[in-house]
């Protein structure tokens, strides 16, 4: 479902969803959505030899439908493969992400179609 259309001041001119600012909370062991600088959602995580495990994801209900979700997972996939890091999708939301993108199922531990690894 596409995000919801918001007009803008200027009648009938489409507003552009504003795009989340993701950055990693690694002291909270998690990357966050923002936007508008207010917290929009969270992807937590657990990293220890050379894993990544993504265990929750969750977004505010105010920003339900904006993919926010979506966004934080990329987020995450990109970091972990840029950093050399495997994936562990524990996450539910995050399982469903990668059954839509195979693209990424070189770095994720016990993903058909990737290279076998024991986690």
């Amino acid at each position: 479902m596409a995000a919801p259309v918001r007009m803008s001041r200027r009648q009938g001119v489409p507003d552009v969803p504003a795009r989340p600012v993701i950055t990693d909370a690694a002291e909270h062991g998690r990357f966050e959505a923002h936007l508008d600088g207010e917290l929009a959602g969270v992807l937590e995580y657990v990293g220890k030899h050379g894993r990544l495990a993504l265990v929750h994801t969750e977004v505010l209900p105010a920003n339900e439908g904006q993919g926010i979700g979506s966004a934080l997972v990329r987020h995450a996939l990109d970091h972990a493969r840029q950093s050399g890091l495997r994936v562990i999708a524990v996450c539910p939301y995050v399982q469903s992400y990668l059954a839509r993108h195979p693209e990424d199922d070189d770095i994720v531990v016990g993903r058909a179609g990737g290279p076998r690894h024991d986690v």
